[in-house]
């Protein structure tokens, strides 16, 4: 299916909704518990249970309007049923809050795996969004795999020593602003290594 066109709002809201409902289920749930067929679980647990098909959803109507998905979609999919599915069989809320570094870790070692044969895997998937030369690929690749080996880090001691509260807060805030300022602070590579510049100079 060749990629279609999405109005950026739409799209946004496609792939921030989720967090953002979860957000709002678990402030809404997080002090009441359940009892479904004699097993008690807590808003937590049901709230994981409602990400799960709403992520699986979003994914989809990503790829139906814009015939594309991204490999960190895809990733990002699997691993919420895989530690969402486990944390609503187990009734352990610990495999869910491993999710964001079991996302991160796989993130940072694909990044890792390019650079040791000398390719940026970043290229393969930003390069129409953000044209660059060869060495502004390598080296934003190389500060972005150390960036989310920090987030991986940052999350296993959030969710590890401090309250769910805590942690909730952390993964819809902090890590959604922390990649933003990622970004915001690598205009200085976007500016001297794209391939406009460059092209325009020969």
């Amino acid at each position: 299916m060749s990629e279609k066109r999405i109005n950026p709002i739409l799209k946004m809201a496609l792939e921030l909704g989720p967090i953002a409902a979860f957000f709002a289920a678990y402030v809404a749930m997080k002090d009441k518990s359940f009892v479904i067929s004699g097993t008690e679980y807590d808003g937590f647990i049901l709230v994981t249970a409602g990400f799960i098909p709403l992520i699986l959803l979003t994914t989809a109507l990503l790829w139906k309007l814009s015939g594309h998905i991204s490999k960190m979609q895809i990733a990002t999919a699997v691993l919420v049923v895989v530690f969402g599915g486990l944390t609503v069989w187990l009734n352990d809320d610990r495999f869910f809050k491993m999710k964001p570094t079991m996302i991160y870790t796989l993130f940072a070692g694909i990044l890792g795996f390019g650079l040791l044969r000398g390719q940026s895997y970043l290229k393969l998937v930003m390069e129409e969004a953000m044209p660059l030369r060869h060495e502004g690929w390598m080296i934003l690749t190389r500060r972005l795999a150390l960036f989310f080996a920090g987030l991986a880090v940052a999350n296993e001691v959030v969710w590890r020593t401090m309250s769910t509260d805590t942690w909730v807060n952390f993964k819809t805030f902090g890590l959604t602003a922390a990649v933003f300022l990622f970004f915001m602070t690598q205009s200085g590579v976007f500016q001297k290594y794209a391939a406009e510049a460059d092209e325009d100079s020969a």
